[in-house]
């Protein structure tokens, strides 16, 4: 009894067209063996059902019903085809099925069938033409018998056969040159040759047996580790010689602490042993006693008691890493670490344990560790004549390429290739590191280019218009066909209506007999069948009416070019001349309907709600494109256009029909420095205009700039295999052809992924695959363009594809375990892979010949401009002279002292002469229009260490030496012995004194700090003036720099975000826990290594703004893009990171600080003006010394001895701890201080050691880098030479052991009699600050103190407006109790604190000082609050809105806006109002903020009563 597949299996589970295609099935019977070892399922079906899915089929069947059963399936199938099959379309179409199933029972007889020809000499008599060879005689009757089944009884034909036979062909492959044998043989020779000497000259080490090494091959074939033949000799050698151990008598205390105990040079642990290693990847638990190899790649130690030390490394086999743990006496650890170091292959003995630290196996008890030689293989390429790569991606290739470009480069220079081309997708961000590769005068060769996303935008909305208007007559029309190529495929159905006057006055519908087979996805898209065209007119027929019906009208379709496409190539068919006019819908529609996602004909019917019921068939299709057409014709008249013409003008003006255009690769090098500079104009316009998930560049654009550019046709995703793919005309293929100046194919492994894929249905085997391959080359005569091979790289090695198949996994790729080998290959392997099918002369043509061809065409050139570009501002050098002197004047009259004059004269000599001028003035005009803005602005840096920069108004920081003058500008001191006592000091600490002329109170200033730490004793150090603006002030300052420069002449600068450790790991982690798999930590490591510093993002300096002097253009630069591609931003940066320009173009540093907006809310609430509050307050000194000066006491605020509590630099526990050693007594102390809390390894382990043993003060230790070259100098060293060694130990290089002076620095510094615990100081530091950069941030802290003591209600109100980070309404506002119970609990768990509740416990901290104060905050009230500002209301605190929980800053002022307008009626009134969640409204009335308004606004019935 027969039944349907699915009644028969109803809980069988298959997915797309497999079960498409067995839903239509019909079981006929099925049978079993009696040993119940194989089911026969007998089944029908009027599809034609490639042997593929039923192969797939048997094995779900098995899967899902008989897993654990030994029994095989197999399904037998009969076709019942329609009349559009005969036996010549079916061998056509199924012949790639037949020889699937004769490959699976005999190859001999699949490689006879591959061969051979097929020729119908009539419909039901089968020739078959095999090649002549006694096995092909053999296995004649056999093969026709397998074709007889299947012709005859499986797909019903009566199908006669005949063979005959054909000369066998050639082989294929190529005739090795023999030049490039003699040298492979060379290389051979060679290596054995080295292997005899070398064995005759190290038969004392023991190596690993080849078996071992094959062990590790065999484990893992895709890896290119293999045991060299060296190796093999070296190892039998050391097997046939035996080694002594050492005496073990003796002293058994000696022969414990003995570190190897063999005399086997090679043993640098333990003793000798000659055991087998095995894979680490075989390691699973613990096995006891194991032997492995490998390399070391991670290395620490760690001393612990009993003068030992663990050693502990990781070593991998590149199976798989495990870490190794030793213990080794201290006096040992050298001669280990001499030998067990990062890269050193070894073979170790030791035991398999799980490591109770680590918590994972680990090996310990290490029997012995030995040195062996490196056995791993790297491929080289040996070719006489080498290739030329022209396509690469590095890590910058946007979470794509693996491979670091200076290692690419490094690759190919070892091969002997004489250049590389660089093509990352869509971006130029790996060429500086390129140029960066190569050393001075190298010969080597970087090609710079990319591999852009290309958008045919020459493709017009009306082709061939010929002066019509929108009130012509139009003929609007769809097809039905076979497949997507007009040359391949037939018209089944057209469908037609005549438009005119915007009314569809005609209608023309047919179906069309294409003579073949509807293909069964055509069927189901379109739901035409075989029987409903069987009996239809043939093309010949059909198109003769179309185009009667057509006349003269104007032709209009979705997607026009596909269905003019196929009625031209059917026309000139049958001769019949065609000249149409026809207008594209889907391109009106992206220029129109801006804001679709898609432009399908059902989605644009949908956005116009128009209906269309039966889509994909052509008569409805045809109708609903023309209502769409005339509803875009009424659209198109309001914009006034009214003719074809002008729809076409206004189709080439709209970026956005650009950006929905689709997509395709090509490859564009530079040619030459004008090639360049068009390269990153179309890079940069790719990015600001025309990007929509990926940057597009539009063909009219690459016209534009096509000077000094060569095109390629680029990969499977180029606009030329996209063609051929499709099947497009051969008109179409040669326009295409036309446009690029070279033509690429790749190896067939590239483009496997296309047989499998459902969206290439022509695609089914290699041969296939080939078959493209040899057309591009057959295209590249034919045109005369050069066809180059390249291998598309992604990553350097085979094995290298496993961190590109984790990041492509990481996001979101399904396929990414399907790695295609995109590896940089040698030439011999490219030879070997075109040669078969092309012939050794067209292989070495395209692999060697035309890649080195194209690779001469382009010069030398460096990606980057090599020479300076400051901007220019004219006079600026008078500008800032008359500028200094003026203030110098101002401050200390007529007449300068000769230390003012001196210093100005030196410095602005020193600055003008070497070109820095300019960047004063900028600094000078972006500060004073701060200040004229009410924003005080801090220096960073060390921009203080600069008088010029004091006069010039860009520092607070006076760098003189303490000194007194009068403000009205009679008087200074700066030589008195009670001023020389505070030299080093600052001013401020001074005692106060009055002007001995006119009796008024001096000014105290200075902060005795060297110009030379700024622009160095040579005054040619690059200047970097660094500014601290107010963060609410920044954005309107980096506005102000357009103002200065000009518009277009400042660009952010830009930055690249890469995958970082922490990313990296989670993606390898979260790859193997997906499929099951564990891997160790160390293995995870290994892995990340490979997958770190891949491109992910780009992004924006916080505060770098790049100038571009007027007359420049920024792509001679560097291309620009928004940051992150984010389209809705005006922000523009550079493409490069702006480190790769800061050589040629002047970055400015606009940073946003809250100091400056905290002293700016002060200045506010309070009237104070900041500048005028003294430095030298004793109230403010005594909250660095105690708590006396808030009226409270330690106690009062949780044992805090301090006040300076939410003081910035000196707020945290941390900086107070350091108050509280160093005990300071002055402003400069405090300077001192704020130096050593931003060192690097100058306080903890330095300075505070001086200082409790002490040997040093806060007034002599080293905390700032000026420090040093000022007492070197005043200890009577050199000047030249104590700049040097300060740049030296500030920046960390003397620490490091780096430093090749400092030995004979240190015997100077000792002989001018510098302390012993100053040199070993300088020799922990690893960074200094400057102390111009510690001056700033104290001054601006100390104003911060003085309205803290003076001012607390508005301190409170500025510090929990802007520093406070999880201030919180609930938890702070509700009384000193509830906040100490909060805080208590707090500090129970303080260990496991969340980062917010370690932030929350700060700011309550700053709650209970103000509580402790008797301050209060005032409640909440939502009609006087600020949304993001605390206030003070009656004489307290008032918080702002988004204090409460869970109400955002945006909310908050919609809360704000919401109640200028009046009362809330209720809680629904109150959402309605300021959109805020339900739960922030409950929130707020359970906290009593919305006082007892009702739920709802509706009147309840019981309201009214009574």
């Amino acid at each position: 009894m027969e039944k349907k597949f699915f009644e028969a299996f109803p809980n069988l589970k298959l997915n797309g067209v497999q079960k498409d295609l067995f839903e239509q099935a019909v079981v006929e019977r099925i049978t079993a063996t009696k040993r119940k070892d194989l089911l026969r399922i007998y089944f029908r079906s009027e599809r034609l059902i490639e042997k593929e899915l039923v192969y797939a089929v048997e094995k779900e069947i098995k899967k899902q019903f008989f897993p654990q059963d030994c029994i095989f399936i197999k399904l037998y199938e009969r076709f019942v085809l329609s009349g559009q099959y005969n036996p010549e379309k079916l061998m056509g179409l199924y012949r790639e099925s037949i020889l699937m199933e004769i490959k699976e029972c005999d190859h001999i007889l699949y490689t006879i069938f591959r061969q051979a020809d097929i020729h119908f000499l009539e419909e039901m008599v089968l020739e078959l033409v095999l090649e002549d060879s006694v096995i092909a005689k053999s296995k004649e009757d056999e093969l026709i018998g397998i074709l007889d089944k299947v012709l005859n009884e499986r797909c019903g034909f009566q199908v006669k056969f005949q063979t005959s036979y054909k000369k066998a062909a050639a082989g294929k492959y190529k005739k090795e040159d023999e030049l490039r044998i003699r040298k492979i043989v060379e290389v051979i020779t060679s290596r054995f040759e080295g292997t005899a000497e070398t064995a005759r000259e190290e038969m004392t080490q023991p190596l690993p047996k080849p078996k071992e090494d094959m062990g590790a091959v065999l484990a893992k074939p895709k890896t290119t580790i293999t045991a060299k033949p060296k190796d093999t000799a070296i190892a039998s050698a050391a097997e046939r010689k035996s080694y002594s151990r050492f005496d073990r008598s003796g002293d058994k205390g000696t022969q414990r602490r003995t570190l190897k105990r063999s005399d086997n040079p090679n043993v640098i642990f333990g003793r000798d042993f000659e055991d087998e290693s095995i894979n680490i990847e075989e390691i699973w638990g613990e096995m006891g006693e194991v032997v492995i190899k490998g390399k070391v790649r991670a290395l620490e130690t760690r001393e612990i008691r009993n003068e030992r030390t663990i050693v502990s490394f990781e070593i991998t086999d590149f199976t798989d890493t495990i870490k190794v743990k030793m213990f080794v006496h201290n006096e040992h650890l050298a001669e280990l670490t001499t030998d067990l170091k990062i890269g050193a292959f070894l073979k170790i003995k030791g035991v398999t344990v799980n490591d109770t630290f680590d918590r994972e196996l680990t090996i310990g008890s290490v029997v012995g560790v030995m040195k062996i030689p490196d056995f791993t293989t790297a491929r080289m390429d040996n070719s006489t004549r080498k290739r030329v790569e022209l396509h690469c991606h590095t890590k910058m290739s946007d979470m794509d390429g693996v491979s670091d470009v200076k290692d690419i480069i490094k690759r190919a220079k070892k091969w002997g290739h004489k250049a590389l081309a660089i093509t990352d997708h869509g971006c130029v961000q790996a060429f500086p590191d390129a140029n960066h590769a190569l050393d001075h005068g190298d010969d080597f060769k970087v090609i710079y280019g990319v591999e852009g996303y290309l958008v045919d935008d020459l493709k017009e909305i009306v082709t061939n218009d010929k002066g019509q208007s929108l009130s012509d007559t139009f003929v609007v029309f769809d097809i039905e066909t076979t497949g997507f190529s007009p040359v391949t495929n037939r018209i089944i159905e057209i469908g037609a209506v005549k438009v005119e006057d915007g009314q569809i006055t005609d209608r023309f519908s047919t179906f069309v007999n294409p003579e073949v087979p509807i293909p069964f996805e055509i069927e189901k898209l379109t739901s035409i069948n075989d029987s409903m065209v069987m009996d239809a007119e043939t093309i010949e027929v059909v198109l003769p009416r179309f185009l009667d019906f057509v006349g003269n009208a104007v032709l209009v379709a979705h997607n026009a070019n596909f269905d003019v496409s196929f009625i031209r190539e059917n026309a000139e068919r049958q001769q019949i001349p065609v000249n149409f006019t026809y207008v594209d819908t889907v391109g009106i529609a992206r220029m129109l309907l801006t804001g679709q996602a898609k432009y399908t004909l059902d989605a644009v019917a949908k956005t116009l709600k128009i209906s269309l019921e039966n889509h994909h068939r052509a008569v409805d299709d045809a109708e609903c494109t023309a209502e769409i057409f005339m509803k875009f014709i009424n659209m198109l008249e309001k914009d006034e256009v009214y003719t074809l013409e002008a729809l076409n003008e206004m189709g080439k003006s709209s970026v956005e029909a650009v950006r929905k255009l689709h997509s395709f690769h090509i490859i564009i090098l530079a040619k030459n420095q004008t090639g360049r500079i068009n390269l990153y104009r179309l890079v940069s316009e790719s990015h600001l205009t025309y990007f929509y998930k990926r940057p597009l560049i539009p063909k009219s654009l690459i016209l534009k700039y096509r000077e000094g550019l060569i095109l390629g046709s680029a990969c499977e995703a180029g606009e030329l295999f996209g063609a051929l793919l499709d099947g497009q005309s051969e008109e179409q293929i040669a326009r295409i052809v036309d446009f690029y100046d070279y033509l690429e194919i790749q190896p067939i492994g590239n483009n496997r992924f296309m047989i499998a894929s459902e969206r290439h249905r022509n695609i089914n085997s290699e041969e296939d695959l080939i078959a493209l391959n040899k057309r591009v080359v057959k295209l590249g005569e034919q045109f005369q363009k050069p066809v180059v091979a390249t291998c598309d790289v992604h990553f350097l090695d085979p094995e290298d594809e496993v961190y590109r198949r984790i990041i492509m996994t990481g996001k979101g790729f399904k396929d990414a375990d399907d790695q295609a080998p995109l590896y940089l290959r040698t030439t011999e392997e490219m030879l070997d892979e075109f040669s078969y099918y092309l012939g050794s002369e067209k292989a070495e043509e395209i692999v060697i010949t035309n890649t080195n061809m194209i690779a001469d065409m382009c010069d030398r050139i460096a990606p980057v401009r090599p020479d300076k570009c400051p901007p220019v501002i004219e006079n600026s050098d008078q500008q800032l002279t008359d500028i200094c002197y003026r203030k110098a004047h101002e401050m200390y009259g007529d007449e300068l002292p000769d230390i003012v004059e001196a210093r100005l004269k030196r410095e602005l000599n020193s600055i003008i002469s070497n070109g820095f001028a300019v960047m004063y003035i900028i600094a000078q005009k972006l500060v004073w229009k701060s200040v004229e803005d009410g924003y005080l602005v801090g220096s960073r840096g060390s921009v203080g260490s600069s008088f010029v920069a004091t006069m010039a108004g860009i520092t607070e920081v006076n760098p003189l030496s303490p000194h007194y003058y009068c403000k009205n500008r009679h008087y200074s001191d700066f030589y008195s012995d009670e001023v020389k006592k505070f030299a080093g000091m600052a001013g401020c600490d001074m005692p106060d004194k009055l002007c001995p002329v006119c009796g008024e109170k001096l000014i105290k200033d200075g902060f005795d700090i060297p110009f030379e730490t700024f622009l160095g004793f040579k005054g040619n150090k690059e200047p970097d003036i660094d500014l601290n603006f107010s963060g609410e002030y920044q954005s309107k300052a980096h506005k102000y720099t357009e103002v200065i420069f000009g518009y277009g002449q400042t660009f952010r600068a830009g930055t690249i975000g890469t995958l970082a450790d922490k990313t990296a790991f989670g993606y390898v982690k979260n790859y193997y826990e997906e499929r099951g798999k564990h891997k160790r930590t160390s293995e995870i490591n290994r892995i990340v290594e490979g997958c770190v510093g891949v491109r992910r993002t780009t992004g924006q300096h916080p505060g770098g703004i790049v100038v571009l002097p007027v007359g420049e253009e920024i792509n001679s630069f560097t291309p620009v893009q928004h940051p992150a591609n984010d389209m809705t931003t005006d922000t523009i940066t550079t493409h490069f990171d702006y480190h790769s320009i800061d050589h040629n173009l002047l970055k400015l540093d606009i940073l946003g600080h809250d100091d400056p907006t905290m002293i700016r809310m002060l200045q506010d609430l309070t009237g104070i003006d900041p500048t005028t509050i003294p430095l030298d307050d004793k109230e403010v000194m005594s909250l660095f010394q105690n708590t006396s000066a808030l009226g409270i006491t330690p106690e009062d605020i949780g044992g805090c001895k301090l006040g300076c509590l939410g003081i910035p630099e000196f707020g945290t526990d941390f900086a107070m701890q350091m108050v509280i050693d160093a005990q300071p007594k002055y402003f400069s102390d405090l300077v001192r201080i704020s130096g050593l809390s931003h060192g690097t390894d100058v306080w903890l382990g330095n300075a505070q050691t001086l200082i409790q043993e002490g040997k040093a003060t806060i007034s002599t230790a080293i905390c700032t880098r000026d420090d040093i070259m000022t007492y070197l100098i005043g200890m009577g060293l050199d000047s030249e030479e104590s700049f040097k060694i300060m740049e030296a130990v500030r920046k960390g290089t003397v620490a490091k052991g780096k430093c090749g002076n400092w030995a004979e620095w240190k015997q100077d510094m000792l002989d001018h009699n510098v302390p012993d615990w100053y040199v070993w100081s300088c020799e922990k530091i690893q960074y200094m600050f400057p102390k111009a950069h510690a001056a700033a941030y104290v001054m601006m802290g100390w104003r911060i103190a003085y309205c803290k003591i003076n001012y607390p209600l508005a301190y409170y109100c500025a510090f929990f407006s802007i520093r406070a980070s999880a201030f919180s309404y609930e938890t702070m506002c509700l009384g000193r109790e509830h906040l100490e119970r909060v805080m208590s609990e707090y500090r129970k768990r303080s260990d496991s604190l969340s980062n917010k509740e370690q932030d929350a416990l700060k700011d309550m901290r700053i709650v209970q000082e103000m509580y402790a104060r008797g301050f209060k905050f005032e409640p909440l009230d939502i009609f006087k609050a600020h949304s993001r500002n605390f206030q003070i209301v009656n004489n307290k605190v008032m918080p702002s809105l988004s204090s409460i929980e869970g109400l955002g800053e945006k909310a908050a002022d919609a809360i704000m806006e919401a109640a200028k307008d009046g009362p809330f009626l209720s809680k629904d009134d109150f959402r309605s109002r300021t959109k805020v969640s339900k739960t922030v409204v409950d929130l707020m009335a359970d906290l009593g903020l919305l006082g007892d308004i009702p739920e709802s606004n509706q009147i309840s019935l019981f309201d009214l009563v009574g």
